[in-house]
């Protein structure tokens, strides 16, 4: 008889927030979300990954990642930017992304604004169509 370890709710896991699946976000950009959730340091809600770091770590490749990233932008779930590092010969360089993930409250707000601003403006073409 196999006997499974028992799950520690508080080892191991992290929350992802129900409302990530009202947003319409594509499973690319929910996986890439709940990476960038898993690492954040949970006192600044920031975290630098690499697009390779994190594509190794959900299985997508760099360019895809970027692209997932910016739907995440897009919705306003996280906020990039781009940081520098000096090399030992002086040399500066482009650091990693930093990472600061919104509340999720904030991008569900944002979500129906934006849904509701697109409602007014189908309206108002519908309207205008009418009275022609």
């Amino acid at each position: 008889m196999r006997t499974w370890t028992k799950r520690d709710p508080v080892k191991n896991y992290f929350p992802l927030p129900n409302e990530i699946y009202q947003l319409g976000l594509s499973h690319g950009a929910i996986a890439v979300y709940g990476y960038l959730l898993r690492i954040e340091d949970r006192r600044t809600y920031q975290c630098h990954p690499s697009y390779a770091t994190i594509g190794k770590a959900v299985g997508m490749s760099r360019n895809t990642v970027r692209k997932y990233v910016q739907e995440l932008e897009e919705r306003g779930l996280i906020r990039t930017e781009r940081t520098s590092i000096i090399t030992r010969d002086g040399r500066k360089q482009n650091g990693s992304l930093l990472y600061t993930i919104f509340p999720i409250q904030e991008a569900v707000e944002y979500y129906n604004d934006c849904q509701m601003s697109n409602l007014r403006r189908e309206y108002a073409l519908v309207s205008a169509e009418k009275r022609l």
